[in-house]
């Protein structure tokens, strides 16, 4: 018996005032699925995970996550659901261990439960030392990694993940590199959303390329090179229509001629 689709989009259409952004999208994404998810900027990414994880309640057609619909059970899908945002506001008057505090109970994870955790994981992210500092003394990096914490501390099947590597050092990069495929074989469904088109070609077993809100390519990064034999950059930038950077790279060094 075929597996059933953790997430299934079907129909799925979003407007701004008269600009279409999402076009009658439809996906599956099963369980323990690492998607690389990959566009030009106003493609219509952000909106795609801003309706997954329900900050976008007005949209048209249906999402369904592990059987709930996101029009009547947004509440739901949003415990079965970690997101890391690309910039978000932290409570950086807290200490590491009064924010997680505080993310747990919103999950309404269990006092002992979430304080054990929560040490487990600043310990495993290098926090351990700085676990009851208050965040405003930490750096782009130190305060990305309570994020991602925060993002997962609740042990959620569906991970999104939106630019997580964002101020982190080469050592943490490769950490959390690993730590999405060990996710993924813990059956984990992970969505990941990046620029860093090297990161994405070796962390996700499935990309999927949206320009002008739908879905221009779908599958493995092995399929896509098959079909136009190039790195998952120049086939990016051959689908989207943007093949002029090297033309631009020449404008900027002409311009001290």
């Amino acid at each position: 018996m075929a597996e059933a689709p953790l997430i299934q989009i079907r129909n799925l259409s979003k407007s701004y005032g008269s600009k279409l952004v999402l076009k009658n999208l439809s996906l599956d994404i099963f369980p323990g699925q690492v998607i690389g998810y990959i566009g030009p900027n106003g493609a219509g990414k952000s909106t795609t995970v801003k309706i997954l994880t329900g900050l976008i309640p007005d949209f048209e057609g249906d999402v369904i996550v592990d059987g709930i619909s996101m029009a009547t059970g947004a509440l739901e899908i949003k415990k079965l659901i970690g997101y890391v945002p690309e910039n978000a506001e932290i409570y950086d008057v807290l200490s590491p261990m009064e924010y997680l505090d505080f993310i747990g109970k919103l999950y309404g994870m269990e006092e002992d439960t979430l304080r054990d955790r929560t040490k487990k994981l600043l310990m495993a992210f290098g926090l351990a030392a700085n676990a009851d500092d208050r965040m405003d003394t930490f750096s782009k990096g130190m305060k990305q990694k309570v994020l991602l914490i925060s993002g997962i501390i609740h042990n959620p099947k569906i991970i999104i993940l939106d630019e997580p590597l964002s101020g982190l050092d080469a050592n943490a990069v490769i950490m959390i590199k690993e730590l999405i495929m060990r996710l993924s074989n813990e059956g984990k469904t992970i969505f990941y959303c990046s620029h860093m088109m090297d990161v994405v070609e070796k962390v996700s077993d499935r990309i999927l390329l949206i320009n002008k809100g739908e879905i221009i390519a779908d599958g493995t990064f092995q399929s896509l090179k098959q079909d136009h034999s190039d790195t998952l950059e120049r086939i990016f930038s051959k689908l989207t229509g943007r093949q002029d950077q090297a033309n631009g790279a020449d404008a900027v060094i002409n311009a001290f001629d």
